[in-house]
């Protein structure tokens, strides 16, 4: 079986926070083909950068492991009471292009995002045969995301075999 696994950074980046522990994505890709006949086809990782040096070493990192690392330049969205500056990097036609190029050659995609508007490529790709797994956690992903997905894993689950430890 041909796997697919498509990271939204953003939206796990907060994910994490919830959780109280980050992931490793070493830990996640061995998991990901831990099961007898799983090849990976395809990894991609999302995330938006204040400018072309940010999380360098990261990004040099995820792709020494196999990752296809898409970014984006943040970009400011708004403003609060206080005045503080809000930046988003939103990456989500990047993931539907990259999910859509990729499903004639592979069985089953793991889509790690809370985006609403994935909610529609989720249900294309399961009209196209994919087994589509939406990993997140409980109140950061929503009802029309998670029903768009056949199969919805929470990440709180996953912490044994995902957790970055300082060891691995």
């Amino acid at each position: 079986m041909q796997l697919a696994l498509a990271v939204d950074g953003h939206s796990m980046f907060y994910v994490q926070q919830k959780l109280g522990w980050f992931f490793d994505p070493r830990r996640l890709l061995e998991y990901a083909t831990a099961q007898s006949g799983v090849e990976l086809g395809s990894a991609f990782w999302y995330t938006g950068l204040k400018d072309a040096t940010d999380q360098r070493p990261f990004r040099d990192a995820l792709a020494s492991l196999g990752f296809t690392v898409r970014t984006k330049p943040l970009r400011e969205v708004g403003h609060d009471s206080d005045q503080r500056q809000f930046a988003r990097a939103n990456l989500d036609v990047e993931i539907a292009i990259d999910l859509m190029a990729v499903a004639h050659r592979i069985d089953e995609v793991w889509v790690m995002s809370g985006s609403r508007d994935l909610e529609r490529l989720l249900e294309v790709l399961r009209i196209r045969g994919l087994k589509v797994v939406l990993m997140s956690t409980e109140g950061m992903v929503p009802r029309e995301l998670r029903n768009a997905a056949d199969r919805f894993v929470d990440l709180s689950s996953l912490k044994p075999q995902l957790e970055k430890t300082d060891g691995h």
